[in-house]
C-alpha cells in the first residue's frame, strides 16, 4: 500500500518497478507524487484531439508519439533514475531512448493538459524538470482558458512564448509544419 511508503525518503527507478499500487504515481527526483483520479472528460476530449493532430503529423516519420500512462525515465548527471513521469503526450525522434519500457531521456516535445488538481505540479514541478531534462518544447494546455502555452528551450532555459489562444493556428516551433487551429482542440467546450 502506497501509505505504508515513507513519503520524505528519496526512490529510485528501481524502487518504482518493485511497486504494484492500485494509484499511478510519477517520481519527480526520487519523490512520489500521486497521479490524479482519471482525469476529466474535457481533458480526455483535449488529449483525444491534439494526438489526431500529432498521428496525422507523424505518421510514415521517424518519430513516435506516446500518450500516458507512459514512462518517461529521465536519468540525472551520474545516469542514475530518480524521476519517472508520464507525460499526457510525447514525441519522441530519437528512437534509441525507447525501450520495452518506455523511454530513457528527453522526449522532443510534451504535452500536459492541466487540471484542477495538477495545475501546480504541471506549471511548477514538470516544467522545472523536462527544462533541466533538456526537453526541446513543452506545451501546458490551459482547457478552462482555451489556451497553449509553449515553451522552447534556448541555451538550456524555457522561453515562454505568447499563448495561443482559442480560434488562432498553433504551430510547433520544433516541428514547423505541425500546425493547426485550437478550434480543432478546443472543440464543443
Amino acid at each position: 500500500d502506497i501509505n505504508q511508503l515513507d513519503l520524505n525518503k528519496t526512490y529510485t527507478y528501481a524502487d518504482y518497478l518493485l511497486w504494484k499500487f492500485k494509484e499511478r504515481i510519477e517520481l519527480f527526483k526520487g519523490k512520489i507524487f500521486k497521479m490524479s483520479p482519471a482525469p476529466a472528460r474535457i481533458h480526455q476530449d483535449i488529449l483525444r484531439n491534439i494526438n489526431r493532430k500529432f498521428d496525422q503529423f507523424f505518421f510514415g516519420k521517424p518519430c513516435k508519439v506516446y500518450f500516458a500512462p507512459f514512462d518517461v525515465r529521465l536519468p540525472n548527471k551520474n545516469g542514475d533514475i530518480f524521476t519517472v513521469l508520464q507525460p499526457d503526450l510525447c514525441v519522441i525522434c530519437d528512437l534509441t531512448k525507447l525501450d520495452d519500457k518506455g523511454c530513457l531521456g528527453a522526449p522532443d516535445l510534451i504535452v500536459e493538459i492541466l487540471s484542477p488538481g495538477n495545475a501546480k505540479k504541471e506549471m511548477d514541478y514538470k516544467f522545472s524538470i523536462y527544462e533541466e531534462a533538456g526537453v526541446l518544447e513543452y506545451w501546458m494546455v490551459h482547457p478552462t482558458e482555451k489556451n497553449i502555452q509553449v515553451f522552447v528551450l534556448q541555451n538550456g532555459i524555457y522561453i515562454g512564448l505568447k499563448p495561443i489562444t482559442d480560434g488562432e493556428i498553433m504551430t510547433s516551433k520544433t516541428f514547423p509544419e505541425l500546425s493547426f487551429s485550437t478550434d480543432e482542440i478546443f472543440v464543443d467546450f
